[in-house]
């Protein structure tokens, strides 16, 4: 792609979540949201690639129907009090169809079929992009929506999520569907403790696209698509297959990982807002993802391609890709864990 579109597609996507970010009004918010969308599309379809102009195609039908609908919910809103704040959003209905909009929008189930499929169909640095800085602008709007919302139905949200996140990759052999689904269930986690301590999923968001962009920053790293082709990478770069294990156990959220602080945090608050319940089974959902990545670093580190060779081979060139950012992110993806108390007393 032409350097000087590509400058001002970036441009228009960190304008369009700008936009969102500093909206108090419902058509401001709506304008950036679109401008974030519609930035994206050139993005998706530049391999021109049948699977990814149907990627392209599914995932602008799916944002243009959320789109509508918060357009009409916040006229609905405007219509029944007089005003389009983003805070004032008082009338229930206009609420739960802006909620259900924004969950469309960021993929949170029952509203996630297009996710999977969407990721699936795109190159791993547009994924990336996807899962990342694009579930940043309906966050920002499901945050100052989460007091007027209903709680049960944020719980909802969070229980889905989390339950379809950990089942659906279960059965995956597709790296960028894994993801996908790793990704619903984050989000899961985000939305459940949204009414009770915003600061946590704040930190979760934070932690969450760390931890991803290392995954899909070492998988690009490694050209890697399916999970047989895992199996490869050890002979060539030990390394980069070691920190890509950890990176993705970090996922999983095991200690003593940085994956291990939102969840942590997160059951703790849940069991002093008194709902043992709930805690359960988002540690039990939890489990269900751990074993996914748990599969993923099997096929990494524990199996290997019968066709290696142990012999360094003299065709193996370096990697002319930069590592800096992938270094970056994979340091805060596995050593945040210590500095916990700091996180909390910065956000809360």
């Amino acid at each position: 792609m032409n350097p000087y579109v590509l400058t001002i597609l970036l441009s228009s996507l960190g304008l369009g979540t700008t936009l969102t970010f500093a909206s108090s009004h419902w058509l401001l918010a709506w304008m950036g949201l679109e401008v974030n969308t519609l930035a994206i599309l050139p993005l998706m379809a530049q391999q021109h690639h049948p699977r990814a102009v149907e990627a392209t195609t599914k995932y602008f039908l799916t944002q243009a129907t959320a789109a509508a609908m918060i357009l009409f919910a916040a006229t609905t809103n405007a219509w029944a009090t007089g005003e389009w704040d983003i805070n004032n959003l008082t009338h229930p209905l206009a609420s739960s169809l802006i909620i259900m909009a924004l969950a469309l929008k960021v993929g949170l189930a029952p509203m996630h079929f297009w996710m999977p499929e969407v990721l699936q169909g795109l190159d791993l640095t547009t994924g990336l992009i996807l899962s990342t800085w694009q579930k940043l602008a309906p966050f920002a709007l499901i945050i100052q929506m989460a007091p007027n919302t209903n709680p049960v139905m944020l719980t909802t949200l969070g229980l889905l999520s989390t339950l379809v996140g950990g089942w659906g990759g279960l059965n995956q052999t597709q790296l960028r569907k894994i993801l996908a689904y790793s990704s619903i269930a984050h989000m899961g986690w985000m939305i459940i403790i949204l009414q009770f301590t915003p600061q946590l999923t704040l930190i979760a968001l934070g932690i969450y696209i760390f931890m991803t962009s290392a995954a899909f920053l070492s998988l690009k790293l490694a050209s890697a698509t399916k999970m047989s082709t895992l199996t490869a990478t050890w002979s060539k770069s030990p390394i980069l297959t070691s920190t890509t294990a950890l990176a993705l156990l970090s996922l999983g959220g095991l200690p003593p990982l940085t994956g291990f602080m939102p969840k942590w945090l997160i059951l703790q608050e849940l069991t002093k807002q008194d709902l043992p319940a709930t805690a359960t089974i988002m540690a039990l959902a939890a489990l269900l993802s751990l074993y996914f990545y748990l599969r993923l670093c099997y096929a990494m580190t524990l199996t290997i391609y019968p066709n290696t060779t142990n012999a360094s081979t003299p065709w193996r060139t370096n990697t002319t890709q930069s590592t800096l950012t992938l270094a970056l992110m994979m340091i805060m993806a596995l050593g945040l864990l210590p500095l916990t108390p700091t996180i909390l007393a910065l956000f809360t």
